[in-house]
């Protein structure tokens, strides 16, 4: 098998190291443009995880490896002058250009060719000339360009700008530095903050990265054209000069970078596959680049494990192989190969990879797949934690008010990788200091910390979320609703809330849809918020109000999702006459006789809910119906007094909170929920999200309950783990406003990380409520937590812990 190898950073070397040694047959040259001793960056981090990995596929790299690391546990963060430190981390480095020189020496070692200053011929040659072309050339790779159509790219640019620099003094641990910059940033723009990422790679030397976002990078003079690499190492070392102790940096080939997430459908195509950061990036802040691209290596090599010779003949367009020496070869200039066709096209190209000239066996093909279906889930879940410890670093300036070790807490937590419970595991005295400043009582998790809202006292932060049953009779909900409910308030969370219940016939989403447009509707819910007040006391119940404006008059959800009916269907309004499904019905504009009837159906709404009992009442501005319709751009067309700018939108929105405000009992809170993102490209923005928030906070809210999307059927969610925490995260630390987070929070580690990072100060939680209606009991269980957050109904208690299971023999 004849292995081209394109791109000698660590990714490639090891992976031609790798092949090799498996079968020293294989006949594998690497092309790097670069000098042997040019590298970008200085330190590389290495998890146990990944070494673990490295010794049992090759022990002659992991024992030169072993001889270089320098390791430590401590994480050290700077927050105005104060040092946090948490221990129990583990992580151990080296310098990057000694990584390469202990990789350069084991591919000699095995016979690998190792072309240095030399481009490597268009991939169209090489897929014709070779068995395998691996593309490790980096995060520009011009690989993955040439066949873009078949390997489908995704790249995102973000909005820091960051330099990689050293420091000759070894740093004591993994730190983290904030500085709060003098420069004036355009108004709106982010509060000028920079951060420093700092870690020891050698006895005497560190990396340090510093990172901004774009347009305090700019404020503060570093995109003047005068400023070089030296300035910048200059002017970042006069920021930081109490974490480098007055010591300079040192730049090489250092430049201000914006990071680029780069994300591909595909991995491999014909006889090329991507590998590292051609395939995939991650952010700097979790440090995997070259953990991924090592791992990558190594899954590579052990799905080509056994993988036969795959050419039964040379095509008759390839160089025969040459007699010649190796170095001879290197310096013959690289044949030409026009019939090779451009990977994901028909067409004709000299510089795409190619499969015309290459017979490619099914061994080899099912090796290709059987590498990138093992690691890419293993790779997006990184590139998610990446995401959100950059989307952390971005966002940091709102944070920066935050109590000081609240703020470590968060900075540790960002990625989600490692939570509260890991983190007390690996510092218990830490942990516990951020749990006394959060205000938690002695033994008590943060998740069973009370939280008073507006005059009501929850007695624990876990939140039933509202959940759509389609199961009422012309609105009225019964013994379903009744169990479903009552169940969930047995199961110990602190608020429990209904359904949307819709203010009137028309602004029901289905005919199942339960209602408080009746007295009858509310005597059936008078009966439900009884029976939670008598068999759970100390859990209180909610209420969520709404109208479905342009998603209404549709099938039950099991019938068919937002399908019209097929009969018996009701006239739609909303903000503009705009169908949520292509050929749907098409919604009345709302005119202002129309608004104002609303209007009052919904302060008759609030009156029937007060009079049944609900201790708070949450007003539903939020997934595309009809209130939401009016705040995002893309439903809302209008030309008048509530069309148009993000204040012009929320005007009617906050017409009918306020009319609802004056009719719901003083004492009891109020909510609402709004999307924070329309996932689709032209909708409402975060900063526009922010205002509202403080608007509905200004007139009464006492807290916003912070969802995304289901505005509009084009959009594109960016799902994953607690994935719309981020929008709640930053309406309270930017607002100060309390919120509560939703969506795929599902573990108790979760909403205490959560809770105790300042991102969230309620946590509402859907399908585990499904799973299992005691979940918040559970929850307590299983942290032995026994004390006044939660209380097992009497018939319960002998529930109280985990039954026995079988016994060993």
């Amino acid at each position: 098998m004849r292995v081209a190898v394109v791109g000698g950073g660590p990714g490639g070397l090891y992976a031609a190291a790798l092949l090799k040694r498996a079968d020293p047959a294989r006949e594998i040259t690497v092309w790097e443009r670069n000098a042997p001793d040019d590298t970008f960056g200085f330190g590389v981090v290495l998890s146990d995880e990944t070494l673990g990995g490295i010794a049992d596929a090759d022990p002659a790299v992991h024992e030169a490896l072993r001889k270089e690391f320098v390791r430590w546990d401590d994480i050290e963060i700077v927050h105005r002058g104060t040092t946090h430190t948490s221990g129990g981390h583990g992580f151990a480095a080296l310098g990057r250009r000694r990584l390469l020189e202990i990789l350069h020496a084991r591919c000699r070692e095995l016979g690998v060719e190792l072309r240095f200053r030399t481009e490597a011929p268009p991939v169209a040659e090489l897929s014709a000339a070779h068995d395998l072309v691996v593309a490790a050339d980096g995060a520009g790779s011009r690989i993955r360009e040439a066949g873009a159509d078949a390997f489908r790219p995704h790249l995102t640019t973000h909005r820091c700008r960051y330099i990689w620099l050293a420091a000759d003094f070894a740093l004591d641990a993994f730190r983290f530095e904030i500085a709060e910059l003098p420069c004036a940033v355009p108004e709106g723009g982010p509060r000028p903050v920079a951060q420093l990422h700092g870690y020891p790679y050698g006895p005497d030397a560190s990396t340090v990265i510093v990172e901004m976002r774009e347009e305090v990078w700019r404020a503060a003079g570093f995109a003047d054209p005068s400023m070089d690499e030296e300035g910048s190492a200059r002017k970042c070392a006069a920021l930081f000069s109490d974490a480098l102790g007055g010591r300079p940096l040192r730049a090489h080939r250092s430049a201000w970078n914006a990071f680029r997430t780069v994300v591909n459908d595909r991995w491999s195509q014909g006889n090329v596959v991507l590998l590292g950061d051609a395939a995939h990036t991650a952010h700097f802040s979790i440090g995997s680049g070259t953990k991924l691209a090592v791992e990558d290596a190594m899954a590579l090599a052990a799905a080509l494990d056994g993988v036969p010779h795959t050419r039964s003949s040379a095509p008759s367009h390839a160089p025969a192989r040459s007699s010649a020496p190796a170095s001879a070869r290197a310096a013959a200039p690289a044949p030409s190969h026009a019939s090779a066709s451009a990977v994901g096209s028909g067409g004709q190209s000299s510089d795409g990879p190619g499969q015309a000239a290459v017979a490619l066996g099914g061994p080899l093909a099912d090796a290709l797949a059987a590498y990138e279906s093992r690691r890419k889930p293993v790779v997006a879940s990184t590139q998610r934690a990446a995401l959100a410890s950059l989307e952390w670093f971005e966002e940091m300036g709102v944070r920066v008010d935050q109590p000081a070790r609240q703020f470590a807490f968060g900075l540790l937590t960002r990625s989600r990788r490692v939570t509260h419970d890991n983190l007390r595991l690996r510092d218990e005295g830490f942990t516990r200091t951020v749990e006394e400043e959060f205000g938690c009582p002695p033994g008590t998790p943060p998740m069973f910390t009370p939280f008073r809202l507006g005059g009501l006292t929850l007695r624990n932060r876990v939140v039933v979320s509202p959940m759509d049953l389609y199961s009422s009779t012309e609105g009225v909900p019964g013994d379903l609703h009744l169990v479903h409910l009552g169940a969930r308030a047995l199961g110990g969370a602190g608020l429990v809330m209904t359904e949307m219940v819709c203010v009137s016939p028309e602004g029901r989403i289905t005919p199942g849809c339960a209602g408080l447009y009746t007295e009858e509707q509310a005597a059936a819910w008078a009966r439900i918020t009884d029976f939670a007040h008598t068999s759970a006391p100390g859990t209180a119940i909610g209420v969520q109000l709404g109208h479905s404006g342009r998603k209404g008059s549709t099938k039950l959800m099991w019938d068919g999702m937002d399908q019209p009916l097929d009969d018996g269907n009701w006239p739609l309004v909303a903000a503009s006459p705009l169908p949520y499904r292509p050929g749907g019905q098409i919604p009345r504009e709302l005119d202002r006789t129309r608004m104002t009837l609303i209007r009052e159906e919904f302060v008759q709404a609030a009156r029937r809910a007060a009079h049944s009992g609900f201790d708070l009442l949450e007003l539903h501005c939020a997934h595309g119906y009809l209130l939401s319709g009016f705040l995002s751009p893309l439903t809302n067309r209008r030309t008048d007094a509530y069309g148009g700018s993000p204040r012009a939108r929320l005007r009617y929105p906050l017409e009918v909170f306020d009319a609802v405000r004056a009719v719901w009992p003083r004492e009891r809170p109020m909510t609402v929920r709004v999307s924070a993102t329309d996932w689709a490209p032209g909708g409402a923005t975060a900063e526009e999200v922010v205002e509202w928030a403080r608007s509905f906070a200004a007139h009464g809210a006492d807290a916003v309950d912070v969802s995304t999307g289901q505005v509009v059927q084009e959009e594109q969610p960016a799902f994953g783990r607690s994935y719309q925490t981020p929008y709640a995260d930053r309406i309270r630390n930017e607002t100060g406003v309390p919120v509560i987070a939703v969506g795929a929070i599902s573990s108790w580690d979760d909403v205490n990380s959560l809770l105790l990072a300042g991102r969230a100060d309620l946590c509402a939680l859907a399908r585990p409520h499904l799973y299992d209606p005691h979940w918040t009991l559970h929850a307590a269980a299983e942290q032995e937590y026994t004390g006044p957050g939660v209380s097992w109904p009497p018939p319960y208690r002998a529930g109280s812990r985990p039954p026995p299971t079988g016994r060993k023999s």
